[in-house]
């Protein structure tokens, strides 16, 4: 039988080494996470301080943004000292904060998607209630609602994670991911993969099922109206469903790498395919919506 051990350190083990391509991708890297950083500080700070813009879509934009800074914040200082280093380990605190932080914002992210939608939905189909149905108070509430539930339940899943007792330290991935260090158990994990599954299905597939239900009355109801109301919708509803999709394509490849044998797969495949959701919506949000909506986009060069 295995000893049962608690390692102090984490080996990441899906860095390559790039030999001299190394501080051109660090120098990529960070100016990648400084823009990121920018911009969505900008449409913060423009939604903030504009109060034209304090209704409850531009907070759930602002969330959005602010969402994507604790997630990039979560990874990339960690990312680029591993890309500047030879040796990837980390300690089992910061293994654990990084879980937390990371995985926060995925299931944040998706949940507040989930909750635009519904705000669409009440913009659309019921177009006269929707000033009593969806104030501004309400859509905070709403939204600190979705942060709440990411919070509560990756903690959850966090600390039955750390309690496990752990036979080995190598994490294939270039973060660390609850899963991977979960099937490094000597024990049986049949508690935390039901915990797991459960908030998987909390937090992507019901957001997913309800995101397409909204959708399908909205098309409803727009198929039936006038070409310029059509037009309307199209302008107000394609950056929410430009990210939802984005999004929902990197979730899911992070999910089905968690679930594949990485040593079979091109490393520089397997990297790309894992760094997606932490990489692509916190860089695509504030350009679709910072660019896609004119008051943003106004009040921004305004504020520059």
């Amino acid at each position: 039988m295995p000893n049962l051990t608690v390692p102090p350190y984490f080996n990441l083990t899906m860095f390559v080494n790039i030999g001299p391509y190394r501080y051109p991708a660090l120098a990529a890297c960070l100016l990648l996470y400084v823009f990121i950083v920018c911009a969505n500080w900008a449409v913060v700070l423009t939604i903030c301080r504009e109060k034209s813009l304090h209704e409850p879509m531009y907070i759930f934009v602002a969330s959005l943004s602010f969402n994507a800074l604790c997630g990039s914040t979560g990874f990339f200082p960690r990312f680029l000292l591993d890309l500047a280093s030879d040796t990837h380990l980390i300690s089992r605190a910061a293994c654990y904060t990084q879980i937390y932080f990371i995985y926060t914002y995925a299931t944040n992210e998706m949940t507040t998607l989930c909750v635009m939608a519904y705000d669409r939905y009440l913009a659309v189909c019921h177009p006269l209630h929707y000033h009593t149905r969806m104030t501004v108070k309400k859509a905070q509430t709403l939204a600190g609602l979705a942060w709440l539930l990411s919070v509560f339940i990756l903690f959850t899943a966090i600390y039955m994670s750390a309690k496990l007792p752990l036979c080995g330290n190598k994490i294939q991935k270039v973060f660390c991911a609850n899963w991977n260090v979960v099937k490094l158990s000597c024990v049986p994990t049949v508690v935390n993969n039901v915990v797991g599954m459960s908030i998987t299905i909390c937090t992507v597939f019901f957001p997913l099922a309800f995101v397409f239900y909204t959708y399908t009355r909205i098309i409803n109801v727009t198929w039936r109206s006038s070409a310029k109301f059509k037009g309307r919708v199209f302008q107000s509803c394609l950056p929410h469903m430009s990210s939802f999709v984005i999004y929902s394509i990197t979730v899911f490849c992070d999910i089905a790498l968690s679930r594949y044998n990485i040593e079979e797969m091109n490393p520089f495949v397997a990297i790309i395919l894992s760094l997606e959701f932490v990489l692509i919506p916190p860089l695509f949000n504030p350009l679709v919506y910072g660019m896609k909506l004119t008051d943003i986009r106004r009040n921004i060069f305004k504020m520059l």
